[in-house]
Order: C-alpha cells, then sequence, then structure tokens
C-alpha cells in the first residue's frame, strides 16, 4: 500500500468514494428486501414508534395534548380528595405526620 501512495501524483485528489457504491440493481434488490421484510404496523405501535392513534396525523397532535390536559385534570381531582395527614393517623394508616420530619 505505501507504494501505492507514491507512485501518485503529490497534487492530485484521491477521489475514491469512502464506502463502495453498489450497482442500481443491487440497491434495487436492497430496497425491496427491505421493503419486504418492514416490520407491520402493530408491532411499530408496540414498540412506541407510531402512535397508537387512529386519527388524521395532523389531529394526532391535538389528540395527544388533549389526553394529556385530561391526565392532568384527573391527577388534580384526586389530589384534592387526598385525605389529610392526621385523617389518615387517625384512621392507623399513618404511625406519625410526615411533616413534623420536616419542621426538625
Amino acid at each position: 500500500m505505501a507504494d501505492n501512495v507514491e507512485a501518485q501524483d503529490p497534487r492530485s485528489v484521491d477521489e475514491t468514494p469512502i464506502s463502495p457504491i453498489l450497482p442500481n440493481h443491487v440497491r434495487k434488490n436492497s430496497l425491496e428486501h427491505h421493503l419486504t421484510h418492514r416490520p407491520e404496523r402493530a408491532e411499530l405501535v408496540e414498540k412506541n414508534i407510531l402512535p397508537a392513534s387512529t386519527a388524521a396525523p395532523g389531529l394526532q397532535a391535538h389528540q395527544k395534548e388533549l389526553q394529556k390536559h385530561m391526565l392532568e385534570d384527573k391527577l388534580n381531582d384526586k389530589i384534592s380528595h387526598r385525605p389529610a395527614p392526621e385523617e389518615l393517623i387517625k384512621d392507623g394508616v399513618l404511625l406519625n405526620d410526615p411533616r413534623a420530619a420536616e419542621k426538625k
């Protein structure tokens, strides 16, 4: 290989491709192979590559935002109805007030 480098004209630029360029028929066969072996939609949904929604792609972002707000509302409702620590101590669920450790 060293002989090959010395034989080249130092002013010339090596324009050989870094990766081999395949002939068109080989590339076409490769594309056909990949298309025939691509995963099913259900598999892509299972792997969270595609959204599970059947809504139009233009509406999916809005649908996701709506789901996020619905979850937020649901959690806020549950938090607002959560029993106070005093009530949990009275019912025997908590042994002592967890806020007492924060005051120390």
